[in-house]
């Protein structure tokens, strides 16, 4: 009770105790003049408890202290109960409101708030940062290189917004990646939540390509078209590749899920692949060189598969890829075999390091319906006579610019009976169509990629998280 003592100390200073009232030779307008007064000290008291108690640390004492400060005699206690109950019921949610305030802004689930409402100094957090090896390690120190990292701050910044996008949505899908769930819907949950996050400004900033959710031994660049029924199911090998662009700046990054025990080895080798790229990549190493140890990793994996073992072999003809502002290839590709050319990566840059394991042939090709198309980056004036076609082109270069974009984007934005114009387009050269790619049939590929840009000093991987 020292924390009552205190309490009753510190209100008497201010509230000297009243002396007893004989009320019995009152009148009755005096008596309720008497009980006003008394009610008016009583609440004045309560207030005064209140405050003291919102200041102490643990609420069971305060509360007790706050009652005996009151100092009421019963009578008036329960003519101000009414008051005071509500009074005391108010302090409690008053107390319990800061306790939340002290945890800060906090993420709904589905998530909505925006990341950018977490840092409201705009400074987003790093990536992974690695140190060069060898004969680049003297870059960390040098003061003429961090001054050229200083002058990229506002690039690292938007580009780092992205990954922070990316790590906050991938949280989500997680939750939500279960058997049984439509891939239709599966797209737009995790599309609609990038576009929260991000919050979404025409090609300032929003989603950087279509949702890639390619099933098992289809490899890459499948999502599902409008109307498509495709349903998660327990035996699945699901690549989820998606993007996030801010500025310009993509963060490319994908992973595999996988419901079934025996497919772990699969995506090990695939995950093990991308870790050793990410590890051999620098400024001036060989894409060459790259490619080679990625092989040699991934093919050291073996899964069992209905009483066969298989070798993980690589996807000899995907590749990696460099990124620039709007293009998501930027002209160099990371092989994930040996040989290919000895061109050097260059300080400054961006990678999309991405490597594919499978238990089929190791080799894919186009197959099934397109979903996914993009404008060619370098495609200068091409005369069309089809108005739809001249129509589209138009709502292409307007909300996606030179990103990818699928059909139901198209559906999304209102644009119908569009497959016309659209395949005039794909076929004059201005739009290039990227169709599934896909191994043999039976057979189960899995994939791994992350963006990392080999900053002046160090290298950073940008859409580095605690899930991969």
């Amino acid at each position: 009770m020292e924390l009552a003592s205190k309490l009753a100390v510190a209100a008497g200073d201010e509230m000297p105790a009243e002396e007893a009232v004989d009320t019995s030779s009152m009148t009755e307008e005096e008596l309720k003049k008497h009980k006003e007064r008394e009610k008016k000290r009583a609440k004045k008291a309560r207030a005064k408890a209140r405050k003291a108690a919102e200041k102490a640390e643990g609420g069971g004492e305060a509360e007790g202290a706050a009652e005996q400060l009151a100092g009421v005699s019963l009578e008036s206690k329960d003519e101000g109960e009414g008051e005071g109950e509500g009074a005391a019921g108010g302090a409690g949610k008053k107390k319990k409101k800061k306790k939340k305030g002290k945890g800060g802004l906090k993420q709904t689930l589905p998530p909505t708030v925006p990341v950018a409402r977490f840092y409201p100094d705009g400074v987003f957090p790093e990536g992974q940062v690695v140190e060069y090896k060898d004969d680049n390690l003297w870059r960390t120190t040098s003061e003429e290189k961090r001054e050229l990292e200083r002058l990229e701050a506002d690039i690292y910044n938007d580009v780092r917004q992205a990954a922070e996008v990316h790590r906050e949505v991938r949280k989500y899908v997680n939750t939500i990646a279960k058997p049984g769930i439509l891939m239709t819907e599966l797209c737009e949950k995790l599309e609609n939540c990038t576009r929260a996050l991000v919050e979404e400004r025409g090609l300032e900033a929003g989603i950087a390509f279509p949702t890639g959710c390619s099933l098992d031994h289809v490899a890459a660049h499948w999502t599902p078209n409008s109307g498509d029924k495709t349903v998660l199911g327990q035996d699945n090998v699901m690549k989820l590749d998606f993007g996030v662009q801010v500025n310009g700046r993509i963060i490319d990054s994908a992973y595999t899920i996988a419901f079934e025990e025996k497919y772990d080895p699969l995506l090990e080798a695939a995950r093990e692949a991308t870790e050793t790229g990410i590890r051999e990549a620098g400024i001036d190493v060989r894409l060459c060189d790259i490619g080679e140890a990625i092989q040699e990793v991934m093919e050291s994996y073996e899964v069992e598969l209905n009483g066969r073992t298989h070798q993980v072999k690589c996807c000899r003809n995907l590749t990696g890829h460099s990124i620039a502002p709007y293009q998501i290839h930027a002209g160099k590709s990371v092989p994930i075999v040996k040989g290919g050319e000895g061109t050097r990566m260059e300080e400054g840059e961006f990678y999309a390091v991405e490597t594919f394991g499978s238990t089929g042939r190791g080799y894919v090709r186009e197959d099934m319906e397109c979903s996914h198309y993009m404008k060619n980056f370098d495609v200068g004036h091409v005369p069309l006579r089809l108005p739809k076609a001249k129509q589209l082109l138009g709502v292409i270069d307007r909300n996606f610019g030179t990103l990818a974009f699928c059909r139901r984007y198209l559906d999304r934005i209102g644009e119908s009976r569009y497959l016309l114009g659209l395949r005039n387009l794909c076929d004059v050269g201005i739009i290039q169509p990227y169709p599934p790619l896909v191994d043999i049939k039976g057979s189960y590929v899995a994939q791994y990629e992350h963006t990392l840009m080999l900053r002046p000093t160090r290298k950073e991987v940008l859409s580095r998280g605690d899930d991969y």
